[in-house]
């Protein structure tokens, strides 16, 4: 099997060096700059797009103008899968933007650099066929699968509505304790240690995909506004006497 990794940015060359250990991992990325992963052979942009499969590995913001550059020099019969952390607008830009004889599947590789440093083991990777075979769907299931990732199938829909808490209130927050400039302190208690966690794991992120993961994302807006309800409704607690919860 040979794979074409599209950007080579923080988790494009985390996501190729973990590949290249099962299958044959061709790179392209604009940065002359980025390091090229052990094990992965650094190509130009037009070999890279006629591969049988590319994965794109940029930023949310930056796919619908990526899609329209690369959408004349894909190989008939080739597979486009995205990676953003959001699905539903990626999937409709695929869809608008990509020629109908490309074949396309979303996913959401839910882990990074920090979090599989050690194994890709038991960890989530989100699918959806859009416009795809079923065999082919199958055989990249199975492929998946077979480096230890937990699969599941989840509508664009559902894995967004979902994710505005599962991960964007995960950012959020981290973005938020970050401003507080917390810091580590001899008298700290496994809650608050578990926070400073939080800040490290969100915040190694590049602030774009931040950014994107609360602006692309439909159901992140009710998100914050229902933690603000919930904030201030805390608060008015805290202010009235004899409160209960």
């Amino acid at each position: 099997m040979e794979i074409g990794i599209y950007g080579l940015g923080r988790f494009g060359g985390f996501f190729a060096s973990r590949l290249a250990d099962s299958c044959a991992v061709k790179a392209w990325s604009r940065d002359p700059g980025r390091p090229t992963p052990p094990g992965v052979e650094r190509v130009g942009e037009e070999e890279l797009l006629r591969l049988p499969a590319v994965f794109l590995c940029v930023a949310i913001s930056a796919l619908p103008e990526v899609l329209e550059r690369i959408a004349p020099r894909l190989a008939p019969g080739s597979l486009v899968m995205d990676t953003c952390s959001v699905k539903s607008l990626p999937v409709a830009w695929m869809q608008r933007l990509l020629p109908p004889e490309v074949e396309i599947l979303a996913s959401h590789p839910l882990f990074g650099p920090d979090s599989a440093a050690g194994s890709l083991e038991g960890l989530p990777m989100i699918l959806w066929p859009v416009r795809i075979k079923p065999a082919t769907f199958e055989r990249w299931k199975s492929f998946f699968g077979s480096l230890g990732l937990a699969v599941h199938v989840i509508s664009p829909e559902e894995h967004d509505r979902q994710a505005a808490y599962t991960q964007g209130l995960t950012h959020y927050l981290g973005r938020v304790l970050a401003r507080m400039r917390l810091e580590p302190a001899p008298v700290s208690s496994l809650g608050y240690r578990k926070l400073l966690e939080i800040i490290e794991q969100t915040c190694n992120d590049s602030w774009q995909l931040f950014l994107d993961l609360q602006r692309f994302n439909p159901y992140t807006r009710e998100m914050r506004q229902t933690l603000d309800r919930a904030l201030d409704a805390l608060k008015a607690n805290l202010d009235t006497p004899g409160s209960l919860q």
